[in-house]
């Protein structure tokens, strides 16, 4: 059998339907407005970055242990207040493993990591000084990346500023960035704020080198020229056309300031250059000696432990949350 004769079988006999052709056939307007126009879904950038972020359930997990986390470092320290030498006079009451603890004051939720040298309940004693350290990371981070990502985008796209700032950051970036904390720190009289001073007057130079190479790397893209030669200012298309491009690579970098600062604040303390106020890494200074004493173990590695899983919780959260900004997740 012929393909011709096997289209004809294969034809439908209209006629048998028993419809008219204005039932058959009905005319289509033409339209040049609606012929261009893309049918496509609504996006939503921040939509879709939480969308892909919330996909993982590492990442909901990790949600739910940051704030439990945040819980304990900002609330139950207004709830339960904390007294260091409440306990002071009670030589019975001090270097108490948490057995030991609930016997002398009873099973209860601040004696779970037992005692300290002065008596003090180290759990309380960790989450009064991780509020602390945490809110310096915090302050710290938003105030480098704040000056950093400005003056880096302007940076990267100016060659005027690019000459400045380039002989600035040989010249200071050269110098160890602990010993001019320390420095600082022995000359202004150790405190939450002159650390927070110390930690930003140039720790803002090393974010901006960051973000000046980023855009140094995107600058010269069609849009940005076409942009420069309608005279679009630099400012506004530092702001406009490149930071938003940037935001995967900000928040990866956020990522690692953050756990970064508290370690440092951690360090600081643990070799006397830190914060007056009891923080996590001045528990740790303290309680060092402890470490070696059977029984008082709990006091060394009680901080220690807290401030590692808060580090890694913080890092871990902002690595994803940097790969979920990335739009090429999005698709």
């Amino acid at each position: 059998m012929s393909s011709m004769e096997q289209k004809q079988q294969a034809a439908v006999d209209l006629s048998e339907l028993g419809l008219s052709d204005e039932e058959l056939f009905s005319h289509v307007d033409h339209s040049d407005l609606e012929s261009e126009r893309i049918t496509a879904p609504r996006y939503s950038y921040w939509r879709s970055v939480f969308r892909v972020f919330f996909k993982k359930k590492l990442n909901i997990i990790m949600l739910a242990i940051l704030a439990l986390l945040f819980i304990f470092t900002y609330v139950y320290p207004l709830i339960f207040p904390y007294d260091r030498f409440a306990n002071l006079m009670d030589g019975s009451a001090k270097h108490l493993t948490p057995a030991k603890a609930f016997e002398k004051f009873g099973a209860s939720i601040h004696y779970i990591l037992g005692a300290g040298a002065a008596g003090e309940p180290t759990f309380d004693a960790i989450w009064y000084g991780a509020r602390i350290s945490v809110s310096l990371a915090f302050l710290v981070a938003l105030i480098n990346m704040t000056i950093g990502i400005l003056v880096g985008a302007i940076w990267g796209f100016s060659k005027k500023v690019d000459l400045v700032m380039t002989e600035v950051y040989n010249i200071v970036g050269n110098v160890p960035y602990e010993l001019l904390i320390a420095v600082l720190v022995f000359i202004f009289r150790p405190s939450f704020w002159t650390m927070v001073f110390a930690l930003t007057i140039t720790g803002w130079l090393a974010v901006a080198y960051f973000i000046r190479t980023q855009v140094i790397i995107i600058r010269d893209r069609e849009y940005n020229m076409a942009s420069r030669c309608l005279g679009t200012p630099i400012t506004r298309i530092a702001t406009k056309n490149i930071l938003p491009f940037m935001t995967s690579v900000i928040v990866t970098y956020a990522a690692l300031e953050i756990p970064a600062y508290i370690g440092m604040e951690v360090f600081l303390s643990y070799i006397g250059m830190g914060i007056a106020e009891m923080t996590l890494g001045r528990m740790i200074s303290e309680a060092q000696s402890a470490m070696l004493t059977p029984g008082w173990g709990f006091e060394f590695w009680s901080p220690v432990a807290i401030s590692a899983v808060i580090s890694i919780v913080l890092f871990v959260v902002g690595q994803n949350l940097g790969d979920a900004s990335d739009p090429r997740t999005h698709m």
